[in-house]
């Protein structure tokens, strides 16, 4: 097989709707850190710590572990695509010890599997330009969000699938979310929405 392992990698990845799991390291590394830290990211989120919290996409869990910290008397639900990627998001949570926590595979541009309006709080890091149909994930997360609940996506330099503040906005108000506001710089951002 010609290529080292990270080109063939690589190439089975191209054209997927996710992040190859054999990567995983890229997702959750010192570097990234450096670019955006998980505290400050989910200072971003303004918990009191009591909300039910679902993270679609959480890879390894590069946040994972903050948000269950945050969430002192609430939970945090994790649904992510490939099986291998939850599974070290949840050796990573439970190194850290943290119980609050469930853990769900699933497509996040199908219909979830959770009942309708059971969360507070949902989250996306650099997940909403990968999936393949976005106005089902949008409606799917306005549908297990209670109302007035939170949407915060948070998108990434150098991600190739990033989405723009306008796209989001033009994919969520439909859904029936409003726009918050938006916040960091051009490479690193974090979009606010709150659903109708």
């Amino acid at each position: 097989m010609a290529g080292t392992w990270l080109e063939r990698t690589m190439q089975r990845g191209r054209g997927a709707d996710h992040f190859p799991h054999q990567l995983w390291f890229i997702m959750d590394n010192p570097l990234r850190r450096l670019l955006v830290h998980p505290r400050q990211l989910i200072d971003r989120l303004e918990l009191s710590g009591s909300e039910d919290v679902l993270e679609v996409g959480p890879g390894p869990g590069l946040f994972s572990v903050e948000l269950a910290r945050r969430l002192t008397s609430g939970r945090l639900e994790l649904l992510e695509l490939q099986p291998e990627m939850l599974a070290k998001a949840r050796r990573k949570l439970d190194r850290a010890g943290l119980r609050n926590v469930g853990f769900h595979v699933g497509d996040a541009g199908g219909r979830f599997p959770f009942p309708d309006s059971c969360f507070d709080v949902a989250f996306l890091a650099a997940v909403l330009g990968e999936v393949t149909d976005k106005p089902a994930c949008l409606r799917s997360l306005a549908q297990v969000l209670r109302p007035g609940g939170l949407l915060v996506v948070q998108e990434f330099f150098p991600d190739p699938d990033r989405l723009r503040v306008p796209e989001i906005r033009q994919l969520a108000e439909p859904a029936g979310f409003r726009f918050i506001g938006a916040q960091g710089r051009p490479w690193n951002y974090t979009v606010r929405l709150r659903r109708g």
